[in-house]
């Protein structure tokens, strides 16, 4: 059965710039945001990244309570603060019916690993920042975000590698169609730091260091259409379905996703002519090959426009696949796909899953 839910706003925050409209203008130009990384901030083995020019929590979130706050729950909180205020009447009269979906790689691995090492170097175990502790569990960014801007709803992290965007964005249908909440606002965040670095650079294979690292976050409001009817919210794309495959080893990509985005459009009734935008995952290497050919098996005949976020963007892991959605819905205009159109967001997992959501002009 497709999905009558929809998403009526967006926010965004990307190496472009903070809000939906550096998203917008940077993709429009085709501008490259990867740029020389500065080594004695970030001692690091990789030479360029996609940072989030002039970002830090003091600046975006405020002074007040922010001093322990790591970078990627400030990313969250101001993101997630870029659609509090299209459901400000909403959040006041019944904050427990808006609930937060938030996806995350391992919450802030610099947090993690910062407050690890003072445990070791200190005088005694003990002898460490207590206020930061916190930031070292995964879900940190989402109780941050729900606590700064009060919403008292359902509370769920999500981790999945690069599909944690799509990942999040099913669990978040599922909890509106078990009756958890009237609204979800659901999306992802991720964050650049030397210890993030590292980790990628050891864990990745010789030809895959060439990808410089992202970061950035991507939240959407995620609710009925009558309600957003009713506030007077424009419907920007009807969640036609997402769904998600196993594969056995590199070979298996290809034929997994392809019945992933079949069986997708299939159930959703939406024919392949119709899909105006696809926004693929890429990178480099055999599982992007795979992915590309899949998507195009599973689009006989059609010509969509193909937005490849990563090679302006970088790799932005956890973010990854909400960036790509927050592409969609950028280069879909202020009044979204239209009736007759649809977009596809796909995204492979190294570890061995594949996924794809399907989204609708109504």
């Amino acid at each position: 059965m497709p999905s009558s839910l929809v998403i009526s706003a967006w926010s965004a925050i990307s190496p472009y710039g903070v809000g939906n409209a550096p998203l917008r203008e940077g993709l429009a130009e085709g501008r490259d945001a990867i740029a020389a990384l500065d080594h004695d901030t970030y001692p690091v083995p990789f030479e360029q990244a996609a940072l989030v020019p002039g970002f830090t929590a003091a600046e975006y979130v405020g002074r007040k309570g922010t001093r322990t706050m790591d970078r990627v729950t400030a990313l969250a909180v101001t993101a997630v603060g870029g659609l509090v205020g299209a459901i400000a009447g909403e959040l006041e009269a019944r904050p427990e019916q808006t609930a937060l979906v938030l996806g995350t790689g391992s919450g802030s691995v610099q947090s993690i690993m910062d407050f690890t090492k003072d445990s070791l170097s200190g005088e005694r175990p003990y002898h460490v920042e207590p206020a930061r502790f916190p930031n070292t569990v995964m879900n940190r960014a989402a109780g941050q975000s729900a606590i700064w801007h009060r919403i008292k709803g359902p509370n769920t992290t999500v981790a999945g590698g690069a599909l944690t965007g799509l990942l999040a964005l099913s669990y978040a249908l599922r909890l509106h169609r078990g009756g958890h909440c009237t609204r979800v606002l659901c999306g992802a965040a991720e964050e650049f730091s030397t210890q993030r670095a590292w980790l990628e650079w050891h864990g990745r294979a010789e030809e895959e260091r060439r990808t410089p690292l992202g970061e950035g976050a991507a939240v959407f409001l995620v609710e009925r259409a009558e309600d957003a009817a009713a506030a007077g919210r424009t419907v920007l794309a009807r969640i036609a379905g997402a769904r998600f495959r196993a594969y056995q080893d590199p070979d298996g990509i290809r034929d997994a996703l392809t019945a992933c985005v079949r069986s997708t459009l299939d159930a959703a009734g939406v024919a392949p002519g119709s899909v105006r935008f696809v926004a693929p995952l890429g990178g480099g290497g055999k599982p992007a090959a795979e992915e590309e050919q899949a998507v195009t098996d599973a689009l006989p005949g059609a010509d969509p426009a193909w937005i490849r976020l990563r090679e302006h963007l970088g790799d932005t892991s956890a973010a990854a696949t909400a960036l790509q959605l927050a592409a969609v819905l950028a280069a879909a205009g202020e009044q979204g796909l239209g009736p007759g159109e649809a977009a596809l967001v796909t995204g492979v997992e190294p570890d061995g899953q594949v996924g794809c959501a399907v989204f609708t002009g109504v």
